[in-house]
């Protein structure tokens, strides 16, 4: 979401039936709780063989973590027909989409996403969770994914991981958005639906790449960081990043009527950035924060023919309400509508693509029309 920091910034079975050729290779049952419920989840660590990245680099076997939720279902074709994979933001995992707020308007008995309905597939992307990434030892020397590394990486779990061969819907939220839009460009007919939600249809430039930029420099610029060789994190670059994540993800109205105060306002926020470096790598957010660099969906929205519901929010600093562009993108689109949530005190900023209660509605129509 940018969103284990932004989340916190604002605070916010059974696995495939059939092993294919390539399944995945470690798998465990697991029960993640959530503040309002307990769902029954499944984890497996998929490893695609052989990755070949965009930069020219290669790994011999980059890991995909993945949590599932429901059990496939085969049409008389044999084909799982009911897969849906909803992509996290940057800096997040696949189960932040086990949190209340998501979770529990969407999984349960006759909601949008019912779990004995659809088979929900929740994807730590490259560099993120527990799937393959800068920490676990290669540091700066990790290939330099960018957002198509990371499609074609959720493709190959997808197909050669899963056997899946058509989804029904992909959906995901900031960072994730902007991969649906690249799914619809890259593999136009391999989603029934798509459902970006918390992005724009354009080159990230302008202040989205401006506070991305000064996030990396707060770290790079830091003497602790040592050119990614750090022995202990470098403390003070990350909490600059951090400072920038928080202001970023912040929901205008929300914060001031729940902080009205001098006092207030200064701790909230001091004590959000503190818990969000917890558990933060320095390398491994710059190579979150830098994977947008060669986004830019706009030249090519003329093949993006799935059905698509986009949707925004007005007090999103990221993907700010004045911008023309989603109004200029859907005409290009063959099936695109676009709606921006108002801003209220109850809207989340950035974070309202999280918070289901703002678009659960359009959710379920998109559901029903393209059954």
């Amino acid at each position: 979401m940018l969103l284990a920091l932004l989340a916190a910034a604002l605070q916010a079975l059974t696995p495939p039936p059939q092993a294919t050729p390539a399944a995945p290779i470690a798998t465990r049952a697991a029960t993640t709780p959530t503040t309002a419920s307990q769902w029954p989840t499944r984890e497996a660590d998929y490893i695609a063989r052989d990755f070949a990245f965009r930069s020219g680099e290669r790994m011999g076997a980059l890991r995909l973590h993945y949590t599932t939720l429901g059990t496939p279902h085969r049409n008389a074709a044999g084909e799982i027909d009911n897969a849906v994979m909803v992509l996290h933001g940057t800096g997040g995992t696949g189960k932040q989409f086990l949190q209340p707020q998501f979770a529990d308007r969407l999984y349960g008995p006759g909601q949008p996403l019912d779990i004995t309905r659809f088979f929900v597939i929740l994807l730590d992307n490259i560099g993120h969770g527990g799937s393959s990434k800068p920490s676990d030892g290669l540091r700066m020397a990790f290939p330099k994914y960018d957002y198509d590394d990371m499609v074609a990486a959720q493709h190959r779990l997808l197909t050669e991981g899963l056997g899946i061969k058509h989804m029904r819907l992909i959906m995901g939220t900031s960072m994730g958005c902007m991969h649906a839009f690249i799914w619809g460009e890259t593999y136009p007919t391999f989603a029934h639906a798509l459902m970006p939600l918390g992005c724009e249809a354009v080159q990230i430039g302008g202040l989205n790449r401006m506070w991305r930029q000064l996030a990396i420099d707060a770290i790079t610029s830091d003497p602790a960081w040592m050119a990614g060789n750090y022995t202990a994190e470098p403390t003070q670059g990350i909490r600059g990043a951090a400072s920038l994540l928080f202001v970023a993800g912040g929901a205008p109205l929300w914060i001031q009527v729940n902080y009205p105060t001098r006092d207030a306002a200064a701790t909230y926020a001091r004590e959000r950035v503190t818990a969000s470096i917890k558990g933060i790598d320095a390398n491994d957010l710059i190579y979150q924060l830098d994977s947008s660099r060669n986004y830019d969906p706009w030249p090519r929205l003329e093949a993006i023919t799935a059905p698509t519901v986009w949707i925004n929010s007005a007090d999103d600093f990221i993907n700010p309400r004045g911008f023309a562009y989603p109004a200029e993108a859907v005409k290009r689109m063959k099936d695109a509508t676009f709606r921006l949530i108002p801003e209220t005190p109850e809207t989340r900023g950035h974070g309202t693509h999280t918070w289901a209660r703002f678009w659960e509605g359009d959710l379920a129509a998109l559901l029903k029309r393209t059954e």
